[in-house]
């Protein structure tokens, strides 16, 4: 288990490796001027310029580039802005000159937002929608098996951000049923909290909650059809213990994957979510530093988001090796 774990970690660091490339590549060396788009067109005085362009070093190659700025990932860096000298501890993402702040502090003042989000996501996905997908499948050719499949066609077929925006309109605005998407930190208020997210969870979860159970479905008719589960019923076990115990340990493998990627996706900013319920996180951030040419904070998002990503990745395998023990194996 160790040995599988230690090469999947050196996969993952590779990968991690290649991106911070890729991102620097994108941002600091396919722009032509880095240092006028972080500046901006506006307000933007030559003093301003020449200080943004000496804090990037963009006079020095890019592999001293590039090399300084993976070395402040790891010791910190420091920045001088409107002649005061501030320092971006490690890991250090580099600095938003358009709001004098560490990009790192940008991204750990929103992720506790995002994250909420998706952790009350996860389990509405995993608990109503596995179960529905499993109960769907043990019933295959029933009446509730086709209206469960009629409704995620039906759902899966309007635009996510749609589905939003009604519910944000008529069920918090117009006709007050639900509350209103508020952040308040959980440490401060727990009760208010809970309000705040909990029309965003809804709304996020119930319309993917349809799609898992689909997916689970798949997976389990499949799963059911197999010779273990012909020798498991042939041995007198309950359809329960069958169902539950050895047929959705072996079904959840594709589930795992696909959430597991949605997830580290959702981490890295549920974009229309946060902008419709006014929720301060990483999808704002992104947005709002698309709108102001703040490339800095865009490439330490898209860092993070992939990273996340890969993160996800190496947890999946490893619950691959948990559920399946012949993947451990193998």
């Amino acid at each position: 288990m160790l040995y599988f774990v230690a090469r999947r970690l050196v996969s993952a660091l590779s990968v991690v490796l290649a991106t911070l490339i890729a991102t620097f590549a994108l941002f600091f060396v396919a722009p032509t001027d880095p240092a006028g788009a972080i500046c901006g067109d506006r307000n933007c005085t030559q003093q301003r310029y020449q200080e943004i362009k000496a804090n990037l070093h963009l006079d020095q190659p890019k592999v001293q580039q590039f090399a300084e700025y993976t070395a402040g990932i790891f010791t910190g860096r420091d920045f001088t802005t409107s002649g005061v000298k501030q320092h971006c501890a490690a890991p250090c993402l580099g600095f938003s000159f358009k709001n004098d702040r560490p990009v790192t502090d940008m991204i750990k003042s929103r992720f506790p937002v995002t994250l909420s989000l998706v952790l009350g996501y996860a389990v509405l996905v995993l608990t109503i929608g596995v179960f529905v997908g499993s109960m769907a499948a043990k019933r295959r050719g029933t009446l509730g098996d086709r209206a469960l499949m009629t409704s995620t066609l039906v759902v899966s077929s309007v635009p996510y951000y749609i589905v939003a925006l009604m519910v944000a309109l008529y069920l918090t605005v117009l006709y007050p049923i639900l509350p209103r998407g508020e952040w308040t930190p959980p440490s401060e208020n727990p009760g208010k909290w809970f309000a705040g997210m909990l029309t965003p969870w809804l709304v996020l979860g119930i319309y993917n909650c349809v799609q898992y159970a689909r997916y689970s479905r798949g997976s389990m008719v499949e799963t059911l059809s197999e010779d273990f589960i012909r020798t498991a019923r042939a041995k007198g076990l309950s359809d329960r213990v069958i169902t539950y115990k050895h047929a959705l340990r072996s079904g959840l493998i594709p589930v795992v994957t696909i959430f597991g990627l949605d997830i580290a996706a959702s981490l890295g900013g549920a974009i229309f979510t946060e902008r419709i319920f006014d929720l301060p996180g990483l999808g704002q951030l992104v947005l709002d530093s698309l709108n102001n040419y703040d490339l800095p904070v865009i490439m330490g998002t898209v860092l993070v988001a992939s990273v996340l990503i890969v993160v996800m990745n190496l947890l999946v395998d490893i619950g691959y090796s948990l559920i399946d023990p012949r993947v451990r194996l193998a």
